[in-house]
């Protein structure tokens, strides 16, 4: 029997069953990057997040359209109206054009998320593509809820009902965070339309009817979402620093849009912080901040996505060396308990699958459905409690020891394991029928030394050990030591060599 699903909403702060807008079909928004640099670990948290969610929706038998913008204009260098376009600030630091900026980012962006397994969603958004529909949107809002000022048009944030309750009750501390600009009414109102200054020069800007310049940041997801979900729609994500000031001032625009307290989305929902207490992500201090660096020191990066997998995705998640090396433990045992189930083999059921996914983008209630055939009381029992978990707000830190008991459930036989593996790792999005041993064998980067070299180097070890010849069993050890790489005798899994996140 499938369980309800339910979502915690942040505008109600309570926990409650989805049932979309329209029968079978969730519409959902996620804020994306606003593209000037490369996006950080704490980052990417978010699209796990909202591709877990998307999976979840598919894997329950829902459609899914999912919008994700990308923010190549409009955003201040901090959350006040005042201070620099990041693409601007970004744009002059590297003294390239602002569109290579934004082509640049937005490449590295969606190579990230493939790397993460996130799926596309169902639509790119990119902000400059819907300057026209911003300048409408702003003017059909003017008259009743804005006001002009020299730094353009403004947003009059005591005009629509209930302003800012999805953030509760907001400290002093950040409201004053965006009670930079003379003139404003209110400390909480916020810029539609930022005039380009006199004398000076942007790289975009646009005509309007209050003087050339740029979108406000907030304008443009509020546009965007209209346009390709609705006025009404089922789920917005976003990051937790977004429940406080952007999503507030979305709401807002929405109402003044609407013309009622309709908030745009039903559902708010938002992922914590990724937390880093030791300063493993500090690039000042050559840390791991993103999933190359994550990569140059020899992790693979769906240990990433395992480690977000395992905090719920409303806590938050700390960083460190000790935490990535147990999710890529705990990946690596994922792996090895899934290729002794395939044994070398690919049953027909996989490919039949994988096959329909790549020609015509098969569901995965469908991927579910093909899979799940012919399973048992027992391995049915197993997916009823991950189905639960996953059903109960998205709860994977509950989800992923079922995943792991139905790899390895002896009672079972194997070919069931390795369809409930499957079921459920379209929820997890591991790759776990794909990804290979070898797959998870990054050396680092400061190794100067390539897996294959490792692996022949290993070998000999292995021999000369055999051979009790440890004077060379040692020198061996002692060489690869030299060039970054730790032996790692005794592995009960079985992996001989592991990277160090010094």
């Amino acid at each position: 029997m499938t369980a309800p699903l339910l979502l915690f909403n942040s505008l109600t702060r309570a926990t409650a069953p989805f049932h979309p807008i329209e029968a079978g079909h969730a519409r959902v928004y996620s804020c994306g990057p606003t593209v000037y640099s490369r996006a950080h670990l704490g980052n990417l948290r978010a699209y796990v997040f909202t591709d877990t969610l998307r999976r979840t929706l598919n894997w329950k038998g829902l459609d899914v359209t999912h919008v994700i913008n990308i923010t190549d204009v409009g955003h201040l260098t901090s959350d006040a109206d005042a201070g620099a376009d990041k693409m601007e600030a970004a744009a002059a630091a590297e003294q390239r054009s602002i569109w290579d900026i934004a082509a640049h980012y937005t490449a590295l962006f969606k190579a990230d998320l493939a790397r993460l397994n996130v799926r596309p969603p169902t639509l790119w958004a990119t902000a400059t593509d819907h300057i026209g529909e911003m300048i409408d949107f702003g003017a059909a809002i003017a008259d009743r809820h804005c006001y002009p000022l020299p730094g353009g048009l403004y947003f009059d944030s005591t005009t629509v009902p209930d302003y800012g309750a999805l953030a509760g009750t907001r400290p002093d501390e950040t409201v004053a965070r965006i009670d930079a600009v003379q003139g404003k009414r209110h400390p909480a109102d916020f810029a539609i339309w930022r005039a380009t200054p006199p004398g000076e020069t942007r790289q975009m800007e646009w005509a309007s009817p209050w003087g050339p310049g740029a979108p406000g940041w907030h304008l443009e997801c509020s546009v965007m979402a209209r346009k390709y979900l609705g006025d009404r729609f089922d789920i917005h994500t976003g990051g937790i620093d977004h429940r406080e000031i952007h999503h507030v001032n979305e709401i807002a625009q929405n109402q003044a849009r609407s013309g009622s307290a309709d908030t745009g989305a039903a559902v708010w929902m938002h992922n914590n912080f990724l937390v880093d207490r030791g300063g493993k992500m500090s690039k000042s201090k050559g840390g791991i901040a993103t999933l190359d660096a994550l990569a140059d020191h020899g992790v693979h990066p769906l240990a990433y996505r395992l480690l977000c997998l395992g905090a719920h995705y409303r806590s938050e998640l700390e960083f460190s060396a000790d935490a990535v090396l147990a999710a890529l433990t705990r990946l690596r045992r994922l792996v090895l308990a899934v290729a002794a189930l395939r044994k070398g083999d690919v049953p027909d059921w996989t490919r039949t699958v994988r096959e329909a996914d790549a020609s015509r983008g098969a569901s995965l209630a469908w991927q579910r459905a093909v899979i799940e055939e012919g399973l048992g009381a027992p391995a049915r029992a197993l997916l009823d409690r991950f189905d639960a978990a996953v059903s109960a707000d998205l709860m994977l830190p509950q989800a992923l020891p079922v995943l792991e008991e139905a790899a390895t459930a002896k009672a079972i036989p194997a070919d069931q394991r390795l369809r409930l593996v499957a079921s459920m790792d379209l929820v997890l999005g591991l790759g776990l029928l794909s990804l290979e041993r070898a797959d998870l064998r990054v050396a680092p980067a400061t190794a100067a030394i390539d897996p294959e070299e490792i692996e022949r180097i290993l070998a000999d070890r292995r021999d000369a050990r055999a051979a009790r010849d440890f004077a060379r069993s040692d020198a061996l050890r002692d060489d690869l030591a030299a060039r970054g790489v730790e032996v790692m005798d005794g592995d009960p899994l079985g992996w001989d060599w592991h990277p160090t996140l010094a």
